[in-house]
């Protein structure tokens, strides 16, 4: 294998592949990158058996074949390199060598016939979703993911589509039993390639993958689900996520129906008052308590061991005093996924749940329970 490339195409791809590639050496052979030179192009491969991520830059090809290298070696050898073009070239026993201008480096690989055999698909079903959209889907539901191993089909996001002729609605639930996000948008051409309403779920760490890539988008991705795997492809990116097998809770059981009570408040104001309060919180349960009074709410938070805070700020409420305690990080992360101005609380009491929402935008639904107080 002898190929010249430039430097920028290859950082690009060695940066995506060493996001994957594993780092717990649970099976040393995956913090390698596998790199394929054939056609006019060269192509990357990285794997944790979870995620899968290819791509082809264009390349000098002068001789063709394959040759697997730590990837966070390669990436700080690259990275360092002036632009400009770099020749590599395998040697004898898989060893690496890179070159530029007056600058030689050889490292260490092992034979590509070791790297593991990389996931396929044949599926042509795929949807075009616009890259921002499924990023503020990800957003709005990936915090609420839980992190218990031993409930492992709540560690991802549902994805359920639901088909309406050309229009689909696709939707992202994630809970981890003490709060839930759940977001919809409508898909252009989705409802006849969605292949049911069968929902999906997703790992964590697939969707950071797909979220990192969608940063680099500019426009549309290809979305496509196969068999266990979402495939997701840009260009030449292709990202194939091994997805969560088991079935996800009934997740309309956990969202509350005709809340009694509802206040509006301003979300940047409610944001800064709730992380002030909450440097003073119990530092385990992240305890504040919702004290409403007419157009007043006020947020307290007591830790025997730091002090105590008080702090009040205006709502639009028209309904009993009441008093309710929540965890002050849930409340913070629901508003932190949010861009928007107004923000809707609904309640009926300091037992029930309470429901967060933005004000101009029913679709997108966060419950979080009450902590006692």
């Amino acid at each position: 294998m002898k190929l010249n490339v430039e430097k920028k195409d290859l950082l690009n791809v060695i940066a995506r592949a060493q996001n994957i590639v594993e780092k717990r050496n649970t099976m040393p052979i995956l913090v390698n990158v596998l790199l394929e030179a054939k056609g006019e192009g060269l192509r990357g491969f990285a794997t944790d058996l979870e995620v899968s991520l290819t791509d082809e830059i264009p390349a000098g090809v002068k001789s063709p074949g394959k040759v697997a290298v730590n990837a966070k070696s390669l990436f700080e050898i690259i990275k360092e390199l002036p632009e400009g073009k770099i020749e590599l070239e395998r040697k004898e026993n898989n060893w690496l060598k890179i070159t530029q201008n007056r600058a030689v480096f050889n490292i260490v690989g092992i034979s590509p016939e070791e790297y593991p055999v990389f996931p396929t698909f044949t599926t042509q079903e795929f949807v075009k979703i616009e890259a921002s959209i499924l990023s503020e889907m990800i957003e709005k539901t990936i915090y609420s993911v839980s992190t218990d191993e031993t409930r492992y089909h709540l560690n991802g996001v549902y994805l359920e589509v639901k088909s309406e002729k050309d229009l689909g609605t696709y939707r992202m639930v994630a809970t981890d039993g003490h709060r839930l996000s759940l977001i919809d948008r409508k898909i252009p051409n989705a409802g006849s390639k969605s292949g049911g309403s069968q929902g999906v779920i997703i790992p964590r760490k697939g969707l950071h993958e797909v979220r990192k890539l969608l940063e680099t988008v500019d426009g549309e991705v290809e979305v496509a689900i196969e068999g266990a795997q979402l495939v997701v492809r840009s260009q030449t990116t292709i990202l194939m996520v091994r997805l969560i097998e088991g079935k996800y809770p009934n997740y309309q059981q956990l969202i509350p129906q005709n809340l009694k009570e509802h206040f509006l408040v301003q979300r940047e104001a409610l944001l800064s008052s709730l992380k002030r309060v909450s440097l003073l919180s119990n530092t385990k349960s992240k305890g504040v308590t919702f004290a409403l009074n007419g157009g007043k709410m006020e947020i307290t938070s007591n830790n025997p061991e730091l002090g105590d805070a008080k702090e009040e700020i205006e709502i639009e409420y028209k309904g009993k005093e009441m008093k309710i305690g929540f965890n002050a990080r849930y409340v913070l992360d629901v508003l932190q996924s949010m861009h928007d101005d107004i923000v809707r609380v609904e309640l009926n009491d300091q037992l029930s749940p309470g429901l967060v929402r933005p004000n101009d935008d029913p679709s997108y639904t966060c419950v979080v329970m009450p902590m006692r107080i």
